[in-house]
């Protein structure tokens, strides 16, 4: 079953980068930050579940991309 996970760039400090994400382009409540240096991510509600997960790893393929979110 495949699932997808939708996210948009909040805020963009030197050392942290914010996003918001979810399953549903409405409904994208939650929050993850993305320390730049490390390339980890924490979600801000603390709830580390398949959704962030996805999120977070789609994010990061992103950023090792060349010309993509950088």
């Amino acid at each position: 079953m495949a699932s997808l996970v939708r996210f948009k760039k909040l805020s963009e400090q030197p050392d942290a980068i914010r996003h918001s994400f979810g399953e549903d382009p409405d409904e994208m409540v939650r929050t993850l930050t993305m320390d730049t240096t490390s390339r980890t991510s924490t979600s801000d509600d603390g709830k580390v579940d398949y959704t962030f997960l996805k999120a977070s790893w789609k994010i990061n393929s992103l950023r090792s991309s060349p010309g993509q979110l950088r």
